[in-house]
C-alpha cells in the first residue's frame, strides 16, 4: 500500500480535488441507495398492504435516517388520502425519478473531479519522471537500458493510470455504497444481516489469493516488456547495420522470442484477471442463494416481523451490494499491475542524483587562471581495480590549447568528460582557478564550456533550433554568424527553408560534415572560454574535414581549448601535446619536441605519417 499511497501523492494539493469529490461522491451513493427504500411503498401499493384508515403524525426534525424515512411516509399517506392509492403510486413514481436524476448528476460531477485529479497525476509522474531522467548523472545510462526508460515512461506511466488512478472511484464510492446498502439492511432485518455477513468473507478470500498470483506475472511482463521496447529501439537506430549485413532475419527471431514471452505471460495474467469477475458473480449468486433460503423460512414462519415486500426489497438491496463489490475485487485485481509499474516508476524516482550542487557550492562567472588536475584517479566502479586514469597531474593555463593522444583506451575522453563534471574523479581534484570543480555550482560550471564530440548530436528540429539550443531568445543575427564562422551558412542557405528547415531524427537530411559544422556553429553561439573538442574530425571525409578544421580554428581562436585527437597532423599548432597510455601521462611537449623525442609520440606519428 506504501507504493499506491506515494502515486496517488502526485494529486497534491489535494485540497484541489478530494473535498468536492467526496461531497460529491457521497451525495451520489445517498441518492442511488433512497431509490431503493422507495421500492417497499411501491410493492406495498401493489400488494394492497397500505392501511388507509389512520395516518402517521409528522415527526420532529432530528438528523437521522429514521426521521427521513417517517417523514417519507407522512407524506406519502398524506397523498394517497388525497388522491387515493393511484396518486400514491405517482408520488412514489416522481420520487424515484428525482432521485434517479440527482444520484446520478452527482455522478457525473464527481467523475469530472476525478478525471481532472487523473490526469493531473499522471502529467506530474511524467513530469518528475522525466525532470530526473534529464538530472540523473551518466553512469546511471551506462548500466540502464534506453528502451527500458522507454518503457517506463510511456507504459509504465499508461498503466498506472488505468489502474492505480482509476482505482480511486472504486476504493473511494464503492466502499461507501457497501456501507449504505449493509446500513438499510440493519434497518431491515438485523437477523438475516447477520447471516450474510458470515457468509461473504469467503469470496474475498479467493479474490485475494487470485490477486497475490497475478503480481508476480506483472512483474514478469514489464520487465519483458521493457527488453522488448529496448530491442525496437536498438532496432530502429541501427536499422542500417542490420540491412548492411542482411541481418534482418536475426534480429527478428531475437524480437519473437522476446515477444512469445510477453505473449505467455500476458495470456497467464489476463486469464486471471479475468477468472476475478465471473468467480466473485458467482460466489455473489451463492452467497444471495442462501439469503434466499433463510430469509424465505423468516417470512414463512408465524412469528417473524419481516413483510413479503421488505424481504423482496431485502432481496435486491443485497443484490445490488455484488456490484460494488464486484467493482472492488476486480480493481484491486487490476491494482497489482499498476503497483508493479508504480514500483518501476519510483525505482527511477528515487535513484539518488550523486553529481549535483551541495550547499557551499559556489558562483563561478567566469574563467580567470587556469585549468588543474591535481593527482586525479578515476575508476567507473568503486572499488574497481582497473583505473581508467591513475594520479594524473595536468595545468592548463588560460588561452592555451593542450592536445590529449594517445591508443583507444588510454583514458582521453574520461580526463575531458571529468572537467564538466559528468562524471567526479574517484581520487584527487580538477581545480578551475583554484576552487574544486565539486564546490562550483553545476550550471556556472558548464555555462564556462563549449563542447563538440566527434558524434554529432543533433534533434529532430531546424537548424535555427539546433544552433541557438539552449540559448534563451537566441537572435537571429547572432545565429547566422556563427553559421557562418562554422563554414555552415553556405549549405544551409542551399536547403529549401534556409534556417528553418528541418534536419530530421538526429540530423538524418545532412551528411556527417554538415552536421558537425552545426555543432560548432553551437558552440561559437554560445561562446564560451573553454572548449572540449573530442576527436571532432574523425569520422570525416579529406574535404569535410578541412571545412570543420577550419571552423574549429576559428572557434579556438582566443580560448582555451582540451583537444582529443586520433588524427595528429589536427593537434600540431598545440601549445602543449599530452600523451596518455593506460591512464597515465608518459610524455608531453610541443609536436616539435615529442618528434625529437623519438618516443610514443613518434611512433604513432609514424605510423600515421606512413598510412
Amino acid at each position: 500500500m506504501k507504493t499506491y499511497f506515494r502515486l496517488l501523492s502526485f494529486a497534491k494539493p489535494f485540497g484541489r480535488f478530494l473535498p468536492g469529490y467526496g461531497v460529491l461522491a457521497i451525495l451520489a451513493v445517498v441518492f442511488g441507495l433512497l431509490n431503493f427504500t422507495f421500492i417497499i411503498p411501491l410493492l406495498n401499493i401493489l400488494f394492497n398492504d397500505i392501511d388507509t384508515a389512520s395516518a402517521p403524525a409528522k415527526p420532529e426534525f432530528a438528523l437521522s435516517l429514521v426521521y427521513f424515512k417517517d417523514l417519507f411516509f407522512y407524506h406519502f399517506h398524506a397523498v394517497i388520502l388525497s388522491h387515493g392509492k393511484m396518486g400514491g403510486l405517482q408520488f412514489v413514481c416522481a420520487i424515484i425519478v428525482a432521485s434517479f436524476f440527482l444520484s446520478n448528476l452527482f455522478k457525473y460531477l464527481s467523475q469530472r473531479i476525478l478525471t481532472a485529479m487523473r490526469t493531473h497525476v499522471v502529467r506530474n509522474i511524467r513530469q518528475e519522471l522525466f525532470s530526473k531522467i534529464s538530472d540523473l548523472q551518466l553512469d546511471f545510462f551506462n548500466n540502464e537500458r534506453k528502451g527500458n526508460l522507454m518503457s517506463v515512461l510511456s507504459n509504465d506511466v499508461q498503466e498506472v493510470e488505468n489502474s492505480v488512478v482509476s482505482s480511486i472511484q472504486v476504493i473511494f464510492r464503492e466502499p461507501l455504497s457497501i456501507i449504505g446498502f449493509f446500513v438499510l439492511l440493519f434497518v431491515i432485518s438485523v437477523k438475516l444481516t447477520l447471516f450474510t455477513i458470515l457468509v461473504l468473507p469467503l469470496s474475498g478470500l479467493i479474490i485475494t489469493r487470485i490477486s497475490k498470483s497475478l503480481r508476480k506475472d506483472a512483474i514478469e511482463g514489464q520487465k519483458q516488456l521493457g527488453t522488448i521496447m529496448s530491442l525496437t529501439e536498438e532496432a530502429i537506430s541501427g536499422i542500417r547495420i542490420i540491412k548492411g549485413f542482411n541481418a534482418q532475419k536475426f534480429v527478428r527471431e531475437k524480437f519473437n522470442v522476446e515477444n512469445n514471452k510477453y505473449m505467455r505471460t500476458l495470456k497467464s495474467m489476463v486469464n486471471k484477471r479475468e477468472l476475478a469477475s465471473p468467480l466473485s458473480e458467482f460466489m455473489g449468486i451463492s452467497v444471495v442463494a442462501c439469503v434466499l433460503l433463510y430469509g424465505g423460512s423468516l417470512v414463512l414462519s408465524d412469528q417473524s416481523e419481516l413483510s413479503g415486500s421488505e424481504f423482496v426489497t431485502y432481496v435486491l438491496l443485497f443484490s445490488q451490494i455484488l456490484v460494488p463489490a464486484k467493482n472492488i475485487s476486480s480493481a484491486l485485481t487490476n491494482i497489482q499491475r499498476g503497483l508493479v509499474a508504480g514500483e518501476r516508476i519510483l525505482g527511477i524516482v528515487d535513484t539518488p542524483v550523486t553529481i549535483a550542487d551541495n550547499a557551499s557550492s559556489k558562483t563561478v562567472s567566469a574563467f580567470n587562471k587556469e585549468i588543474e588536475y591535481r593527482n586525479v584517479s578515476f575508476a567507473y566502479t568503486k572499488g574497481d581495480e582497473g583505473w581508467v586514469l591513475k594520479k594524473l597531474n595536468l595545468v592548463i593555463p588560460k588561452g592555451k590549447t593542450i592536445a590529449l593522444v594517445g591508443q583507444s583506451g588510454s583514458g582521453k575522453s574520461t580526463m575531458a568528460d571529468l572537467l564538466p563534471r559528468f562524471y567526479d574523479s574517484t581520487e584527487g581534484d580538477i581545480l578551475l582557478d583554484g576552487v574544486p570543480v565539486r564546490d562550483i555550482k553545476l550550471k556556472d560550471l558548464r555555462a564556462l564550456m563549449g563542447i563538440v564530440t566527434q558524434e554529432s548530436i543533433l534533434f529532430n528540429d531546424t537548424v535555427f533550433n539546433n544552433i541557438a539550443f539552449g540559448m534563451e531568445n537566441a537572435k537571429e543575427a547572432d545565429v547566422i554568424e556563427a553559421a557562418k564562422i562554422a563554414n555552415a551558412h553556405d549549405f544551409i542557405m542551399e536547403s529549401p527553408q534556409g534556417y528553418q528547415s528541418n534536419i530530421g531524427d538526429r540530423g538524418a537530411k545532412l551528411s556527417g560534415g554538415q552536421r558537425q559544422r552545426l555543432s560548432i556553429a553551437r558552440a561559437v553561439l554560445k561562446n564560451p572560454p573553454l572548449l572540449i573538442l573530442d576527436e571532432a574530425t574523425s569520422a570525416l571525409d579529406t574535404e569535410s574535414e578541412r571545412l570543420v578544421q577550419d571552423a574549429l580554428f576559428k572557434l579556438m581562436k582566443n580560448r582555451t581549448s582540451i583537444v582529443i585527437a586520433h588524427r595528429l597532423s589536427t593537434i600540431q599548432h598545440a601549445d602543449e601535446i599530452v600523451v596518455l597510455q593506460k591512464g597515465e601521462i608518459i610524455e608531453r611537449g610541443t609536436h616539435t619536441d615529442l618528434l625529437g623525442r623519438n618516443g610514443t609520440y613518434k611512433k604513432l606519428y609514424d605510423l600515421q605519417a606512413f598510412v
